[in-house]
């Protein structure tokens, strides 16, 4: 059975699915991947025809997941708490929560890491991090919401992603992977390699 990677956040805005494709996108070259999009509303899984040689699945029962025939799964969810994400997390080998940078966004993530630590806790091989994402180039991350994040028991990642043009657009302009922004793709890579080493840890 292969990896399964789940991202997460009951909060919508974050770029979940943004993250979701050009992860998928990054691990492409080398694994068999599918992206998987576990939200009824379907948004991933309407533009799987702008990703040829992506296959992108509607998965409605987390059942049918562990049962897929490739080397990495991953798993967009739902902008909202479900009782879906507490399924999701038992079968995942890595849950990555994206949040913006702000206090009360921050504040937001605390339901979905109640959620990993109770899989955790019957899944001791479950790993997760939280990643900032949609940073502000200029602003930078203020150590108060630095400090809370790390407080939080799930580790905070060392890759940021930065609010970039490139990166909003990639779910129609077929992922940061192929286009012409080198730092998006460093920082997209450099959050794939990061996410690696801790399954691998």
């Amino acid at each position: 059975m292969g990896k399964i990677i789940t991202i997460a956040h009951q909060k919508g805005g974050v770029g979940k699915s943004t993250i979701a494709i050009n992860l998928a996108l990054c691990f492409r070259g080398q694994l068999k991947v599918a992206l998987v999009d576990s939200d009824l509303q379907g948004s991933i899984y309407h533009v799987r025809d702008d990703f040829p040689g992506l296959d992108i699945l509607l998965a409605e029962q987390v059942s049918v997941i562990p049962k897929l025939d490739y080397d990495l799964v991953i798993v967009d969810t739902p902008p909202y708490l479900s009782n879906k994400l507490a399924d999701l997390f038992l079968i995942s080998d890595f849950v990555l929560v994206p949040t913006k940078p702000g206090f009360f966004d921050v504040m937001a993530i605390r339901a979905t890491l109640a959620l990993i630590r109770f899989a955790q806790a019957k899944n001791p091989a479950l790993k997760a991090g939280i990643v900032l994402n949609m940073v502000k180039p200029r602003s930078g991350v203020t150590r108060d919401v630095t400090a809370l994040l790390e407080s939080l028991g799930t580790p905070l990642l060392v890759t940021m992603i930065h609010d970039r043009v490139s990166i909003t657009r990639s779910a129609i302009t077929t992922g940061v992977i192929n286009g012409t922004d080198v730092k998006a793709k460093n920082e997209l890579t450099a959050l794939a390699g990061e996410i690696v080493d801790l399954i691998s840890a």
